[in-house]
């Protein structure tokens, strides 16, 4: 069975412009308060309530993730929620399923720049 697959910020710096598909989930106050990683998707999964959409967010996110075999990095502010969206993924089947080890909250600390959320 696949596992998710945790990726230091350094390496996901370096997937920035490689047409990697990164995933922003967190919720549109976070993205305003520490900007956002250039070239990441912005689709919130859990709301301020820890409440969520899965069919909404899967339709949306199948768009970004036409194949089950592609590659993508999942990105939230501490890789809590992540962590459980990536296990569901990968029970769903997709077999390259990442995400940001640290969130966004190691990727700052290391001084990693972020863009400023424009909505």
């Amino acid at each position: 069975m696949n596992k998710l697959v945790d990726l230091q910020p350094r390496i996901v710096e370096k997937m920035i412009n490689d047409n990697i598909v990164m995933i922003d989930i967190r919720r549109e106050d976070e993205w305003k308060r520490t900007g956002i990683i250039k070239n990441s998707h912005l689709l919130t999964f859990f709301d301020e309530r820890g409440e969520y959409d899965i069919e909404k967010w899967m339709s949306e996110f199948e768009k970004l993730v036409p194949n089950k075999d592609q590659t993508f990095v999942l990105i939230c502010a501490r890789a809590n929620r992540t962590r459980s969206l990536g296990d569901f993924l990968i029970s769903q089947g997709y077999k390259n399923t990442s995400h940001l080890f640290g969130g966004i909250v190691l990727w700052q600390q290391e001084l990693r720049e972020t863009i400023e959320y424009k909505i």
